[in-house]
């Protein structure tokens, strides 16, 4: 008989995935910045804002411009919970679907990748400056990855001005997906070299009824 526990790879553990990790800080920092810049802007060149004021706590009556920073706010942090679910539940998946580890991690890429369009468009629509790849305080931000026991508080300091907190922000989704590139191409190798668990079970059953037969 086939013994399916010894075909079920060990999986789970996404929680030690350096994807996982970084991934949490971006969902993380996303929170707090949309709490602080996006749910609650307050347009520069009205100090009197009364919009902020008499629609924050009642999203369904909040004018068109107020509706607009609100609905952006739930996408962006829609997008860095995927980011970060979709790679735990493909973990999951793994020991009995390779295929859909894979499908799975793709998602939380295809997620970051929305997420930075998201802040991308913050800093343009704010007038903000992006910083370049050779901008030092981008540099600065990128080395804080190798921090050890990285958390969102490691990049809270930026938190205290929007320019600052989306470039970070930035820095630290294209960290992200570099880890999940990496990721999803070990993963298609696994799987083109050893399958997933349907053609390990097809072998197991093959190699079962040889012996069976042999036995006549």
């Amino acid at each position: 008989m086939t013994n399916i526990t010894n075909l079920i790879p060990p999986h789970g553990g996404y929680r030690k995935l350096l994807s996982y990790q970084s991934a949490t800080m971006v969902y993380d920092f996303t929170v707090e910045f949309c709490k602080w810049y996006v749910e609650n802007w307050t347009d520069k060149t009205n100090k009197t804002d009364e919009t902020n004021r008499t629609y924050k706590t009642d999203k369904t009556k909040r004018p068109p411009r107020r509706q607009y920073w609100s609905r952006m706010s739930d996408q962006m942090i829609q997008a860095a919970r995927s980011g970060r679910q979709n790679i735990a539940e493909g973990s999951q998946a793994s020991g009995t679907s390779k295929k859909t580890e894979l499908k799975l991690v793709g998602v939380a890429r295809a997620s970051q990748a929305e997420l930075l369009e998201d802040y991308e468009d913050f800093l343009r629509q704010k007038g903000l400056k992006l910083w370049s790849k050779i901008e030092p305080r981008a540099k600065v931000a990128r080395e804080l990855a190798y921090k050890s026991n990285r958390t969102y508080e490691t990049y809270k300091s930026y938190m205290s001005d929007p320019e600052d907190a989306a470039n970070c922000a930035i820095c630290l989704i294209n960290q992200t997906n570099y880890l999940l590139d990496r990721q999803l191409t070990a993963l298609e190798k696994s799987f083109l070299e050893e399958g997933g668990f349907t053609e390990k079970l097809y072998k197991s059953r093959s190699e079962q009824r040889k012996k069976q037969a042999g036995n006549w």
